[in-house]
């Protein structure tokens, strides 16, 4: 293990020098991609100088043994230090499990309402505010793509781009159906009902990730319509693509230019297509374990949101929280952090497993 981390601190080493010298800084393209290597290899590399540190020092303490004077002093120290050093050993572990390539990614967030109608779409509006406002804490960009608005409010179906560094890793284990248990408006009697919203988180497609054939796509024009069906727009503007070899459909109207139009709705439809290929890529390395970790099955029930008790628990990792008006307020850090946390262990421990 620590031949690789040597050889990976000599590269950090080497990056620092490329990124200091004047005809690296001048590529841009090519500063950015070292700039990002460098990133990437800090973590580790910072850790693993702490690890050495460490080991040092308790070379030394070890030492003082012999000292009767120095005796009990070392042994306190040699404590934590064995502590730490554990600690150490942990995250370097960690920091060496092999990286999630799209976790830098900006995403595609859809939202979909599900079982329980009018509630049902009530709900997929209010689990986009709750993620907008998470966006903004992380000063990410959330710009909606598409959406089919409720006649009594909320959301039939939401397409956004979330936009900024580090997105995906920290979304991406939000895909999957979220189930809400509260009593409606419209509910004279009082009575809790279930509804049920699915959400997906797609890594947002580069062109060095996709390339779509011109000949496989059918384009349509019309005009943007708003809830109910009015018309929004007196030009065809609305942009509706088909990807034949797969059936996929993807519709923009949120802008008044078709050029806009179209460019959203390339862009989501690239999302799903890589996302498809992810998918079933990701099954065939799979077929041969016992669990597929963090397979983001969006027909898997993930979370209950129960309104009169106040509380949220993730079925995944038995997370139970009971500060639901924070959480949907966008405080959702702590979820998607013990989320990521748990899915580190798994893949840590069928790592060890195989070994």
């Amino acid at each position: 293990m620590f031949e690789k981390i040597e050889e990976l601190e000599r590269r950090f080493s080497e990056l620092e020098s490329f990124l200091a010298d004047p005809a690296v800084i001048a590529n841009q393209a090519e500063f950015r991609k070292l700039s990002r290597e460098h990133a990437e290899l800090s973590g580790l590399v910072e850790a693993y100088r702490r690890y050495r540190k460490i080991l040092m020092e308790i070379a030394g303490n070890r030492e003082l043994l012999a000292d009767p004077d120095m005796k009990e002093m070392a042994e306190d120290e040699l404590k934590s230090l064995d502590a730490e050093k554990e600690r150490l050993e942990g995250e370097i572990r960690l920091l060496l499990l092999p990286r999630d390539p799209n976790d830098d990614k900006s995403v595609i967030l859809e939202i979909r309402a599900g079982t329980g109608g009018d509630e049902s779409a009530l709900f997929a509006g209010d689990l986009f505010r709750m993620y907008s406002r998470f966006a903004d804490t992380n000063r990410w960009r959330v710009e909606i793509i598409s959406a089919s608005e409720s006649e009594r409010g909320g959301y039939k179906e939401i397409v956004a781009s979330v936009e900024g560094t580090g997105v995906y890793a920290k979304l991406k284990y939000e895909s999957g159906t979220h189930r809400v248990q509260r009593v409606p408006e419209t509910e004279a009697q009082g009575r809790i009902h279930t509804s049920a919203c699915t959400v997906a988180i797609l890594p947002e497609a580069e062109d060095i990730d996709i390339d779509i054939n011109p000949a496989d796509l059918k384009i349509d024009v019309y005009r943007s319509s708003g809830a109910g069906g009015q018309h929004v727009n007196t030009t065809d503007s609305a942009v509706r693509i088909t990807h034949l070899p797969t059936g996929i459909v993807v519709a923009c109207q949120e802008e008044r230019s078709q050029i806009k139009n179209r460019a959203k709705a390339m862009k989501v439809l690239k999302s799903r297509i890589l996302d498809i290929m992810q998918t079933e890529q990701a099954a065939k390395m799979a077929a041969d374990r016992k669990q597929q970790v963090g397979s983001g099955d969006r027909s898997e029930r993930i979370r209950t949101y129960n309104f009169p008790q106040g509380r949220l628990t993730d079925h995944r990792i038995g997370l139970t929280l009971y500060r639901l008006d924070s959480i949907m307020a966008g405080d959702i850090a702590e979820i998607a952090d013990s989320l990521r946390t748990y899915y580190q262990m798994e893949a840590l421990k069928q790592q060890s497993e195989a070994a």
